[in-house]
Formats: structure tokens, C-alpha cells, sequence
């Protein structure tokens, strides 16, 4: 019997970083970088969307060994049977069945093409850990009940007024070539989003053992690259020592083989983890308020002010990331995402060095 798939699976809200450490971790020797695998049947399968190394999908060579062992005929259907199974308005029930020790999202047909999607990634790529990025808490716990399937998660937060300003940045699913655009939610709803969300991945993991799940702030990542990341690949189970940092603050990276996420996926070279606050600058007074009154209880959660101006505490010495449910320890200064320097086509080449530090997945 073959061993199960270590999946480190990124939950939480948009924008709060994924896409980066995703990246990241993809460097790291035995670790792959999936992307956003609840997308592989839409952009992938029937989009033909540009993989993390240029190529559109069907035209990866790793990609077209793991297509080989898919229904890719049913992916118009599993497809809209994922984006049915995983509406928000089935949260209420998803969460009662979760109290009760039932499985949170009920079993499909469709179940066994998703088992078989993970087990030949790992199998294809000889990967002991596939990292997916795919943030939905639902997916999240979809997996977990899944055969042949270890799920650790990773929850990252972000402070709400970045994610929403970040939200209304214009920018190209792929890249600024691209016509279609990233989705831009008004204020409002990135903020009701952001709450919920990152409240329902606490209900669904937030409890569990130190050994699967662990919470990271955007904000203590950028402040302190090299030792969160170190964190995290422990808390994944992979060698911290086989990383890209050419620096505390910079790695260099090669390309990864993405399904989908913020078109930054596509940077390579060397590339600076630095911190942007243009948030800080231009998300008017108005949206500030609107998105701290509706992000409250989360806010307080995990440990950002509420009054503008006001700076976010400080870490105490050596610790950049929580585990558990509780309210995390403080953070350095939050930070908004740059600008991408991402390039599509047949490969993926830096145009100039780029900050990692800017609005992701």
C-alpha cells in the first residue's frame, strides 16, 4: 500500500501571502508547488492557463505525465460539481457536521478523481510534500476526509485593510497582458469575506494537534523571512536547511510548476522579501473604518489595532508564528503587497529583481 500524500494545505482569506510562500516552499528539497489545485480542472484542464513555468498547462511536460492518470474528460463536471459542493451558503451545515464528528463537506462520486489528482502528483513528481495554496476552508476540509491524504494546514492572516486595498488593485490573472482580470471585490465584501473565511478556518483546525495546524501573519513573514519560513518547512516535515535564502530577506528562485494563483508565481532570479505599505498611504478613511467595523472580533483575534497609525506589536524574541486558536503574539509593522514583474509565455524570466512582499494569492 503506497504511503499517503503530505498535503500542506494554505487556508485563509485572498491576498494574505500564499501565493509567496507557496513560491517559497517550492525551492525547498521534496516539496512541490501545486498552486491552486481546486482550479487545475477549469483554468487548467479547460482554459489551458499558463503554468508556473510559462507553458500552458496541457503543454507542461510534468503536467501532461500527471493528465495521463486523470478523467480529464469529466473536468467540465468536476469542475461545477466543486464550485456547487463549496458554496458559502453551505457553511452553517458544514460546520454543524463538523461539531458532530461527521465529514464536513458529504462524500461524491467526484471524490475519487480528487484522490487520484494528489496520489499522482506526489507520484509524478517523487514529492513528500505537495503544497497547495488553494485557501478555501472548505476545499480544506474536503481533503482531509479524503483516502490516502495527510492534511497539515498552514493559516495565514493578513491584516484586513491591506487584503481589501490589495483586492482593488487592477491586475491580469496571469500577468499585465492579461484581458481577464484578478476578481476585484468592493471593500465590503473582501472584508466580510476575510472575516469568515479566517474564522471558519480556525472552527475547522484551530483546535487540532501543534502538528497540524500552525497560523503565520503576513506581517511577521516579511518582517522576519528566512526564520518563518524555516518554521513553516518544519512544520511541514522537510529539510528548513535546503531553502533558497541567499540572504535573511532574499531568495532566489527558479520556476515551480503552479496550477493557478497571483501571477507573481511566475517570478524568477533573485527576488528581495521586502515590505510594502502603500495601504498604509492610500486606502481612504472610509474604507479604513467600513473594513475595521466589519473585521472586529477578527481583528482583536488575531492581534491587529483598530486605530490608524497605530503600529502592531512587536513579536516577542524568536517567534514569528502561532499555533492554536487563540489570539497570536504581536507582529512587526503589516505590510501591502508590491507591484508583480511577472512574465507569461513559453518560460518565465525575471525583468528586473522584484519585491516579494506584494499582493498575493
Amino acid at each position: 500500500m503506497n504511503p499517503p500524500v503530505r498535503v500542506l494545505y494554505l487556508a485563509g482569506s485572498g491576498r494574505s501571502g500564499s501565493t509567496l510562500v507557496t513560491t517559497v516552499l517550492g525551492q525547498y528539497d521534496g516539496v512541490f508547488a501545486a498552486g491552486e489545485l481546486r482550479y487545475l480542472w477549469q483554468r487548467g484542464e479547460l482554459e489551458n492557463r499558463p503554468c508556473g513555468c510559462g507553458r500552458p498547462l496541457r503543454d507542461c511536460p510534468l503536467w501532461r505525465e500527471v493528465r495521463r492518470d486523470l478523467p480529464t474528460d469529466r473536468a467540465a463536471a468536476i469542475a461545477a460539481g466543486l464550485r456547487g459542493r463549496l458554496r458559502m451558503r453551505g457553511l452553517p451545515a458544514l460546520l454543524r457536521r463538523h461539531r458532530r464528528g461527521r465529514r464536513p463537506v458529504p462524500a461524491h462520486p467526484d471524490d475519487a478523481a480528487l484522490t487520484d489528482l494528489y496520489a499522482a502528483v506526489a507520484r509524478h513528481t517523487g514529492a513528500r510534500v505537495v503544497v497547495d495554496s488553494s485557501k478555501l476552508p472548505p476545499y480544506g476540509a474536503l481533503l482531509g476526509a479524503l483516502p490516502g491524504i495527510e492534511l497539515r494546514v498552514l493559516h495565514l492572516v493578513r491584516d484586513p485593510r491591506a487584503t481589501a486595498f490589495s483586492w482593488r488593485r487592477r491586475r491580469g490573472l496571469d500577468g499585465d497582458t492579461d484581458p481577464e482580470l484578478m476578481s476585484r471585490p468592493p471593500v465590503w465584501k473582501a472584508a466580510l469575506l476575510w472575516l469568515v473565511w479566517n474564522t471558519v478556518t480556525v472552527r475547522l483546525w484551530g483546535g487540532g494537534a501543534p502538528e497540524s495546524y500552525l497560523r503565520v501573519r503576513y506581517e511577521d513573514l516579511t518582517a522576519d523571512p528566512e526564520a518563518t519560513l524555516r518554521r513553516i518547512a518544519g512544520f511541514a516535515g522537510v529539510d528548513a536547511d535546503s531553502g533558497p535564502f541567499t540572504g535573511p530577506a532574499t531568495v532566489r528562485l527558479v520556476p515551480t510548476h503552479s496550477v493557478a494563483g497571483n501571477p507573481s508565481r511566475h517570478r524568477t532570479g533573485p527576488v528581495p522579501i521586502t515590505a510594502d505599505v502603500q495601504w498604509r498611504r492610500d486606502l481612504s478613511r472610509w474604507s479604513y473604518a467600513l473594513v475595521t467595523g466589519l473585521t472586529a472580533p477578527g481583528l482583536r483575534r488575531f492581534g491587529y489595532p483598530w486605530r490608524r497609525g497605530v503600529p502592531t506589536p512587536a513579536p516577542p524574541a524568536g517567534l514569528t508564528s502561532v499555533t492554536g486558536s487563540g489570539p497570536p503574539a504581536g507582529s512587526a509593522p503589516s505590510v501591502e503587497a508590491g507591484q508583480s514583474t511577472a512574465v507569461v509565455g513559453q518560460s518565465a524570466q525575471v525583468r528586473q529583481p522584484a519585491s516579494a512582499g506584494q499582493e498575493e494569492g
